[in-house]
């Protein structure tokens, strides 16, 4: 450990050394904020870490943005691909539905996960069941996204439930972003099909933006040798396991969104719909050929904004509506299941309908002297309102009849696995940016939330910015954060696998971070955050199969992220994480999360109007489960090459990417499980893949 701390210590020492250096370096400096823009580019603002947008150097919060023109230069064709890019954050799989896990410094739960907040436009996607994305946010699109806003670190003080280890923020195009009319196709490997038309303008003084995108694909065959049947194969002497076999992970999905916007007025409506989503190695980590599932989210979002409302004075109010539904048919185990005793196989279908409404209000205050008062108060609504289950097997897993697919019994109202809940939430937060001296700003928040079913939970973060130098920024950031125990983990009934416990409490973390910003005019960005959490009454299933608030885990680690602009047409970045987290009971590594993590990405503009994008991602040093005597998970490479116009052609222009270019085996890593683990040789990813793009512009 000591080790490890000197080798801490000296990395900031070099960082130091490096960020001395600027002052002897540069003659001249920016004399404005426009000088600075040129300096920082249009990705230097952001507005999730405050709630108001002010420039990404002065963000009181460790945060990234990823701008439009760099999901078309990486080529990348889902949100998990390009989320991978960021420093300490890295897209995991889970067994079920093989939906992406947003890793953040190491910190995950095995097959949901609520510890990040997603939003779009500030609404959060979270559903109430599992407390995540659910199954809407399985391959989002990203034609229609004009930049995302990562902030790695706790987010409670502003955001409430969820924002836990960070917040995402995905802001759509604005109709002046869109100008006019664009259609695009992609085609690709695995039979995979895209098409979307994007469009915006101004109606009778309205800006109008609004996007429809569809695409559909067959998805990824990787192979599984074995599966959890083949261990019950093992134990009842059958042969059911469909396994060596292929994964299920095709899936179709359409995403509309329109936007209005009217003078201090802004109206979102969106739809995101998903079926025939494949059931990736099973949702019982056994194969499954022929079960799906599908999803349906439809958000209404109004907002006022007026920034100058009075004299010193500014207000915001927000109100939102959420429709979403889930519903699945899966075979958990194939024909022949536990011995015979089931015939057509283990199969369960489970539907749920929920609400949600939203309704929120802040107030800017300026008015005294080197202080940004900001005060807010809202009420949400969650509502499970409706749940239905068929199966063909008893709450002890016994068969009903011969466990045939004409066996099929509605439980809805007898023995289902959740009955319809609600939930109440009352919030109130206050933040002050205060610059009390030349260059020095410290922002103090605290936020209140009260839940009318597991009780209440405050938390407050204090972030202080130096402004060293134009070019030199030092912080240093302190934040507790809170994640909500969602309805399947307080509800759940009739599963002799595991119940829900309605005396759960939020899960808790507290937060310290360091970090150092350099940017030289010479093109030469540098940036170090040192981290140290404490996670405490984190939920997990105890020996008697109930959830319940147990154990804590503390985790420390660094990122060091650069770019430079070599000359004007080529650019270099890249990034460096560490993390090592430990189970304080146990001490060991929690597992399951990579300790290293590392990305390199090539920009080159070819003078003849192409555009060359080489990236490689190295995911290492993953530790298995405490339980897990397996080898730990294998390391893997990828390298991803992408070639498109630099310049648009008679409106139009093109893009042909190639990813994992040398078939790399990747692999993400299954959980344990007794009396056999159920994937021993872990979740299999697809290979290597080639897509061609083209986009007309009218």
């Amino acid at each position: 450990m000591m080790r490890r701390l000197i080798t801490t210590l000296n990395a900031l020492n070099f960082a130091i050394l490096l960020l001395a250096q600027p002052q002897l370096a540069m003659a001249d400096e920016p004399q404005n904020e426009e000088d600075l823009a040129l300096v920082y580019g249009d990705k230097s603002v952001i507005s999730v870490a405050t709630g108001s947008a002010m420039p990404l150097r002065r963000a009181p919060a460790v945060a990234t943005v990823i701008t439009a023109a760099d999901i078309q230069a990486t080529g990348a064709t889902s949100l998990d691909g390009i989320l991978e890019t960021v420093p300490g954050l890295h897209v995991s799989r889970s067994t079920v539905l093989n939906m992406g896990i947003y890793t953040i410094r190491g910190v995950r739960s095995t097959l949901n996960n609520p510890q990040v907040l997603v939003l779009i436009n500030g609404t959060p996607l979270t559903n109430a069941y599992s407390g995540d994305r659910g199954l809407v946010s399985a391959d989002m699109p990203l034609e229609n996204i004009a930049r995302i806003e990562i902030i790695r670190g706790p987010g409670s003080a502003l955001y409430g439930a969820d924002a836990f280890s960070g917040v995402i923020n995905i802001v759509t195009k604005t109709a002046k972003e869109q100008e006019g009319s664009r259609f695009g196709v992609r085609l690709g490997s695995f039979n995979s099909r895209d098409a979307w038309v994007l469009h915006g303008s101004k109606w009778a003084g309205i800006d109008v933006a609004a996007s429809l995108q569809h695409s559909r694909t067959a998805g990824p065959r990787p192979l599984v040798e074995r599966d959890a049947q083949s261990g019950f194969d093992q134990l009842f002497g059958t042969n059911a396991s469909l396994a060596p076999g292929y994964g299920n992970f095709g899936r179709a999905a359409t995403d509309v969104n329109l936007e209005f916007a009217y003078d201090k007025w802004n109206l979102h409506l969106g739809v995101m719909h998903r079926e025939n989503l494949g059931t990736g190695p099973g949702i019982g980590q056994a194969l499954d050929p022929k079960g799906w599932a599908s999803s349906r989210r439809f958000t209404s979002d109004l907002k006022y904004k007026d920034p100058v409302m009075a004299r010193d004075w500014g207000v915001e109010v927000n109100g939102s509506f959420t429709y979403y539904n889930e519903n699945a048919s899966v075979y958990i185990f194939p024909a022949g299941a536990f011995g015979g005793a089931f015939k057509d196989g283990f199969i369960g279908s489970p539907f749920r309908w929920e609400r949600h409404e939203r309704l929120n209000a802040t107030v800017h205050y300026s008015g005294f002297s080197q202080h940004h008062l900001r005060f807010g108060l809202g009420m949400s609504k969650e509502d499970l309102y409706k749940v239905r289950e068929t199966k063909n097997f008893n709450p002890d897993n016994s068969p009903i009849n011969a466990g045939a697919f004409s066996d099929l019994v509605d439980v809805t109202d007898t023995v289902p696995y959740l009955r319809p809940h609600s939930r109440l939430l009352k919030y109130v937060y206050v933040q002050d940016e205060w610059q009390f001296a030349k260059d020095w700003t410290l922002t103090a928040g605290i936020r209140r939330d009260q839940y009318s079913d597991f009780g209440n939970t405050t938390n407050p973060r204090l972030a202080l910015v130096w402004e060293v130098d134009y070019n030199l920024t030092a912080k240093l950031l302190y934040g507790s954060a809170f994640r909500a125990p969602a309805f399947e983990e307080l509800y759940v009934i009739n599963n002799p696998v595991v119940n829900g416990n309605p005396a759960l409490k939020a899960e808790k973390m507290r937060t310290t971070e360091a970090a150092l910003s350099w940017q030289t005019q010479s093109g030469l960005h540098l940036g170090l955050t040192l981290f140290h959490y404490q996670m405490t009454d984190i939920i997990r299933v105890s020996n008697n199969f109930l959830h319940e608030n147990g154990g804590s885990q503390s985790g420390r680690g660094f990122e060091l992220e650069a770019s430079w602009d070599v000359n004007r047409d080529i650019r270099l970045a890249g990034n460096i994480a560490y993390q090592h987290a430990i189970d304080d009971m146990l001490q060991k590594d929690p597992g399951l999360a990579p300790r290293r993590h590392a990305y390199l990405r090539a920009d080159w503009h070819v003078p003849t109007g192409w555009r060359v994008n080489a990236q490689v991602n190295h995911v290492g040093d993953r530790q298995r489960e405490p339980s897990d005597s397996r080898p730990k998970i294998r390391d893997y490479t990828t390298l991803d090459l992408t070639i498109g116009s630099n310049n648009k052609y008679a409106g139009w222009d093109w893009t042909v990417s190639v990813r994992n270019l040398f078939n790399a085996d990747v692999r993400e890593p299954s959980p344990y499980s007794t009396p056999f683990v159920s994937l021993p040789n872990d979740i299999p990813m697809a290979g290597r893949s080639v897509f061609v793009q083209f986009g007309y512009k009218l």
